[in-house]
């Protein structure tokens, strides 16, 4: 559901242009910068507050304000109060993010924890990617509204789910108090940074607005980290960028976020406009590569636990270098569905398979139970940016062509930059990912769920050696 938000509401911008007439276009597509930037400036104090007072309470709260935000969307009467209940709607999306992930590692032991990112990856990804598809099944349905709509049931239902199934989990060890200037400082200076990529094609990249705006946050950020660097109890904890592997993955998780999402984001609109497919069956043409993705995420999860994170990710750059360039060979202006589009889709859906989920698991890999949420917060605090950065080249690349000859030479551009992400991707972690680690101690085990018994666990180790 909260995967679905990044990319569903695209579909939807002619719809609410139609339905508020007097709305201009810089003021409608605050319907999308004001929830992605939401959810971008809060993720890091909603890592912090799940590790405090408990995932399960933040990530129930989450499902609340999501809920309310998305009724609201459904039923609003103006742009403005949309907007308005868009951002009620991000604080309840970043509450999920962190806690969500904590609570699903808190939920294994170590040896189990890559196979559910896997599934927990592919579900995401597979959201992701077929929400267009959603959005406009609904959309030719029951009109713009059932896009909020629909998130009201499945909020409700994993509520009542969530309160009797999960078991609540908290950081141990995690203190009372926080550097509450640094709440501010880091989301602002995210939010700012968020805005200056995501509105620089309007306003103008060297426009003094953006250029405000990119300093602005990088000012804020800068005195984060320095505030970071000297605070007893700080928001993020820095050291957690000594911990190679989680500092490793979040580049790479850059690199592979801005190719794909610059190929994911411009090819439906390439696809109706120059090959003239209806949105329906463009989002339906590119859903063969996302279904992949899912499947392969799932298997690669297993497989990470085996062979590690390092020849997966590897493999899944190497892909997505095979698929940029079938597109640069074989897509043209008129339509080749086989050659032109499935072959390459599937290529990029395998690429998306051996990264996404991956890449979680090998930021992931090596920290402590008690930062799980601090750890998973500073993560798609990455995501995030470099999704809106992806989004923003791309667009930026493509613009507003005079003709199919035009767009086709744009999006050779897009796919261009998308193979030298990919090259970077396989460079990464080739060069810089540590090797896997031995067996993680018994006592780093037994500390992923604290309302367990230590002697439980102590017996069903000894239980597990035994049958082996």
């Amino acid at each position: 559901m909260v995967a679905m938000e990044i990319t569903i509401i695209s579909v939807a911008r002619d719809e609410l242009a139609r339905a508020f007439p007097s709305a201009t276009p810089a003021t409608l597509s605050w319907v999308i910068t004001g929830y992605n930037l939401g959810v971008a400036s809060l993720l890091l104090p909603a890592g912090w507050l799940a590790d405090r007072y408990g995932r399960k309470r933040v990530f129930l709260f989450g499902l609340v304000g999501f809920a309310v935000g998305s009724l609201l969307s459904g039923f609003a009467p103006s742009a403005s109060f949309l907007i308005g209940a868009r951002i009620l709607q991000s604080i309840g999306g970043a509450c999920q993010y962190p806690a969500g992930l904590a609570l699903l590692l808190s939920a294994f032991p170590r040896d189990r924890q890559q196979a559910a990112i896997g599934i927990w990856g592919a579900v995401a990804g597979l959201a992701a990617a077929l929400a267009p598809s959603l959005g406009a099944l609904l959309i030719q349905g029951f009109g713009w509204r059932a896009v909020f709509l629909v998130n009201v049931p499945v909020a409700v239902w994993a509520f009542l789910a969530g309160r009797a199934w999960i078991e609540e989990s908290v950081g141990e060890g995690v203190s009372q108090r926080v550097d509450l200037l640094s709440v501010p400082l880091a989301s602002l200076g995210v939010g700012a940074l968020l805005l200056a990529v995501v509105q620089g094609r309007d306003w103008g990249w060297v426009s003094p607005a953006t250029l405000v705006a990119c300093l602005v946050g990088l000012a804020l950020m800068l005195a984060f980290v320095v505030r970071s660097s000297v605070h007893p109890e700080p928001l993020f904890d820095l050291k957690l960028f000594r911990v190679r592997s989680y500092t490793v993955a979040n580049i790479g998780s850059v690199f592979f976020l801005v190719a794909f999402f610059s190929w994911l984001i411009v090819l439906p609109e390439y696809l109706q406009r120059v090959w003239g497919w209806s949105v329906l069956k463009s989002g339906f043409a590119i859903a063969p590569g996302p279904v992949l993705s899912s499947v392969l995420s799932v298997t690669n999860g297993r497989l990470a636990g085996r062979i590690g994170h390092r020849p997966i990710l590897m493999a899944g750059g190497v892909f997505g270098v095979f698929a940029c360039l079938v597109h640069l060979g074989f897509t043209g202006t008129t339509p080749s569905f086989l050659a032109g589009l499935l072959l390459a889709n599937l290529l990029m859906g395998v690429a998306a398979g051996c990264s996404f989920s991956m890449l979680v698991g090998a930021s992931m890999r090596d920290i402590q139970p008690a930062r799980f949420g601090m750890a998973g917060a500073g993560r798609t605090t990455v995501f995030q940016l470099a999704v809106g950065v992806g989004v923003a080249v791309a667009i930026g690349v493509v613009g507003r062509p005079g003709g199919p000859a035009e767009a086709l030479n744009n999006m050779r551009v897009v796919w261009w930059i998308a193979l030298v992400m990919y090259v970077c991707q396989v460079a990464v972690f080739a060069v810089a990912y540590p090797g896997e680690l031995s067996s993680p101690p018994v006592r780093e085990q037994t500390a992923l769920s604290p309302h367990r018994s230590p002697t439980v666990f102590r017996v069903s180790f000894l239980v597990k050696d035994v049958q082996e």
